[in-house]
């Protein structure tokens, strides 16, 4: 709360000082615990100075909206001291960290921006803080487990997140303005994100864990893939047909998942409506695999495959999605310029059949009044159907009615599931 310069203090500055002293404290006590083995006075800080170094944020903080003057000199002279510290430890310590350091200037700061009235913020930095000091070790040890090529990768996918993105301007190009250079762009960082997510996904996973595992993180990348490539297996018998059958319901669920959050990000105002229309299907995936687990469990565990997936960087399916969504929506755009609102859902709910993205994202490029949210729902909801009986139908073209129809039959009801929930909605 701010204050009037030299008004009275009141008690939001006694509940922000207090703040800034816990946060010290929780601070310290993860600092104090990671440092338990070095003797007396090797550390650089302990529970008690961490705890006094957030405190004296907070007593800056509560000067601030009082006294500027002495509430800069106060932090001025905290962070001095900590600079002192990190100099005289790095002259008698061979191995240089500034990792002590660095946290003691954060807690000053989360201590000062608590004092000043931003509580949450506050907190949630130091739990973030805390969070990433007890992760050194497995954050070392996954370090030292990345390949080069997934090094190049990681930077690779910074630069098109980090560094391209924030560059390009976010206005109307081209025909009818229907191209934002940084909504295509996002489709680009999404789909690598969610590639990312897959590989890595499985690579800490291992084959160990089984063709569920592999199933649900290729499904973060594609679905029908995974489909297809548990359908192969299937007709080759390599594995546990059960666990098979629970890998193409597992990918159904999660593409499910990933649609749903598609649609939250890109296509917002059909997300009620969308979800309403997603969840049967969803559900009946769960209890589909869950079926399928059991009736696994009964029978002779084989060793299970594993599924490839793509390069960590692979930004030519990105990039060709986003092409796709360039024509479709230019063509989504001249449609509602000749036809109206009603030619827009029925190009939207054929073209998103061969591929669910390309639809939400084109549906989060058209303008806001479009489609109102029910019909959005819908159009968006008539692609996941319509796909779910597309990889029915390669279940059953590869691995056969004999060894495929559950996975098949799995797919079918949990897209008419989809069908049926229309009375639901509002």
């Amino acid at each position: 709360m701010q204050q009037p310069l030299n008004g009275p203090f009141v008690p939001d500055d006694f509940i922000g000082a207090g703040i800034a002293l816990g946060i010290g404290l929780l601070v310290g006590i993860q600092r104090g615990w990671a440092q338990r083995d070095l003797p007396d006075g090797a550390r650089f800080a302990g529970i008690r100075t961490f705890g006094l170094l957030g405190l004296a944020g907070g007593i800056a903080g509560t000067l601030f909206t009082h006294a500027q003057g002495p509430a800069l000199v106060l932090l001025a002279a905290t962070a001095a001291l900590i600079v002192f510290g990190y100099h005289r430890a790095s002259e008698d310590d061979d191995q240089v960290s500034g990792t002590a350091s660095m946290v003691g200037l954060l807690t000053t700061a989360c201590g000062f921006v608590a004092a000043v009235g931003e509580q949450a913020l506050a907190v949630a930095i130091a739990a973030a803080m805390v969070l990433l000091l007890a992760l050194r070790s497995t954050l070392h040890g996954w370090v030292n487990r990345l390949s080069e090529k997934e090094m190049m990768a990681i930077a690779r996918f910074g630069v098109i997140a980090l560094v391209i993105l924030p560059l390009l301007p976010d206005a109307g190009y081209g025909p009818y303005e229907s191209w934002n250079p940084r909504q295509l762009w996002m489709v680009v960082v999404l789909v690598s994100g969610f590639s990312f997510a897959g590989y890595f996904a499985s690579k800490w996973l291992g084959a160990s864990r089984g063709n569920i595992a592999t199933a649900a993180a290729g499904s973060l990348v594609s679905s029908t893939a995974v489909v297809a490539s548990m359908s192969n297996k299937l007709r080759k018998g390599e594995g546990q047909p059960s666990v098979l059958i629970a890998a193409i319901c597992a990918s159904s669920v999660v593409m499910y998942l990933r649609v749903i959050v598609l649609v939250g990000l890109l296509a917002r105002p059909a997300l009620v409506d969308f979800a309403i229309l997603m969840a049967p299907g969803l559900l009946l995936s769960i209890l589909a695999m869950g079926w399928t687990l059991r009736a696994a469990l009964r029978e002779k565990a084989e060793k299970a495959g594993e599924l490839k997936l793509r390069n960590p960087f692979d930004i030519g399916p990105a990039l060709i999605l986003t092409g796709l969504v360039m024509v479709l929506t230019l063509a989504s755009n001249w449609i509602l310029d000749i036809y109206g609102n009603q030619g827009v859902a029925v190009m939207l709910a054929i073209s998103g059949a061969v591929d669910v993205d390309s639809a939400i994202i084109t549906l989060g490029n058209l303008p806001a009044d479009t489609l109102d949210a029910a019909t959005s729902g819908v159009v968006l909801a008539i692609p996941v159907a319509l796909n779910m009986l597309f990889k029915a139908g390669i279940v059953l073209s590869i691995a056969r009615w004999e060894l495929g129809k559950w996975g098949a039959l799995s797919l079918i009801v949990a897209g008419l599931a989809s069908v049926i929930a229309w009375p639901m909605l509002p």
